[in-house]
């Protein structure tokens, strides 16, 4: 039989109207709900079969009936279904439920005595919908001035002060630790064997032609020395490998080839060579310097003994 919204429109919509809800409703924060929870996946699977499984016994069900109906009976539920919404019983009584208008024959009984140039005025009720809808605006603005006048609610412009305060203050935090929001302030040396092991093979792959396995200097220097040109220590390394060497002849800028933590891992494997014995190392360049990385005392208000006096240099291996 006819239906008002065809299947095709309807199971859709409707399984469209409860995945929005579940979405809406259920907090799985930057992921979908179905894709988080697997229950959710697996009733949303079992609803559209159920939603598909009623429409086809819906469907059998009218045309087994159609079927028993007389040739009168179907001629009359053709007769009906033909007529268009508008002028269908349903419609018609909506329509007078919501406005409440009189019939053509009864507005002699609305008509008032104005008369302007010919046109008369009916005496109409105002429809219920715009009546339940001003009641509506009434109990809001009651709501409102409780809420925002009386107990002091933050407005919409208070609380997006707040969140975007609140925004930066978490971006704030994640980019102190986030590596990938690493700088050469915020380096530090890594000595763990993971990390030493991924910078090991972050040099392989990028740095042996100039640099050779054991980083004793081909086209680019000797990394296993305290010989550095652009200054040694994991700051300075970082940053030569991140922004390149020496204009016009020194190594190139890798910051957009390998992420900013990726550097830090070479740097500080760089760093762990320091003191090995490559084969055949490169001379050291005429512009290089030693470095050598002093390690302040811990407690600076004690005064020096002899023993904090004699602080050994650290001497660190980057270039």
């Amino acid at each position: 039989m006819k239906k008002l919204i065809p299947s095709y429109i309807r199971v859709p919509l409707i399984f469209a109207t409860v995945f929005g809800a579940m979405e809406y409703f259920i907090d799985s924060g930057d992921q979908p709900a179905f894709i988080k929870y697997p229950m959710v996946l697996l009733f949303l699977a079992v609803f559209l079969f159920l939603l598909i499984a009623i429409e086809i016994v819906v469907s059998a069900v009218d045309n087994v009936t159609y079927h028993l109906l007389t040739e009168e009976q179907k001629k009359q539920l053709e007769e009906a279904q033909s007529i268009p919404f508008t002028e269908s019983k349903f419609y018609q009584d909506l329509l007078k439920k919501l406005t409440r208008s009189k019939e053509l024959e009864q507005e002699a009984d609305v008509m008032l005595d104005h008369n302007y140039d010919g046109i008369k005025e009916l005496d109409n009720v105002l429809p219920p919908w715009w009546v339940y809808l001003f009641y509506c605006t009434i109990i809001f603005a009651g709501i409102y001035l409780v809420r925002y006048e009386i107990l002091g609610s933050d407005n919409q412009a208070q609380e997006f002060v707040k969140e975007v305060a609140e925004a930066k203050i978490a971006v704030d935090e994640y980019n102190k630790t986030a590596p990938d929001k690493m700088d050469k302030e915020k380096v530090t040396l890594l000595t763990d064997a993971a990390s030493i092991a991924a910078g090991k093979d972050i040099f392989t792959k990028n740095c042996i032609p100039c640099h050779r396995p054991d980083a004793g200097g081909q086209i680019g220097p000797n990394l296993t020395d305290d010989m550095w040109i652009n200054g040694g220590g994991i700051k300075n390394v970082f940053n030569t490998i991140m922004e390149g060497g020496r204009d016009g002849k020194g190594m190139i800028s890798w910051k957009a080839t390998i992420k900013p933590s990726e550097i830090q891992k070479v740097a500080s494997y760089v760093l762990s060579l320091q003191g090995s014995k490559p084969v055949n190392p490169k001379p050291t360049e005429p512009e290089a310097k030693q470095w050598v990385e002093k390690v302040a005392p811990k407690d600076a208000a004690k005064p020096a003994s002899a023993d904090t006096t004699k602080v050994a240099a650290k001497v660190v291996a980057v270039k």
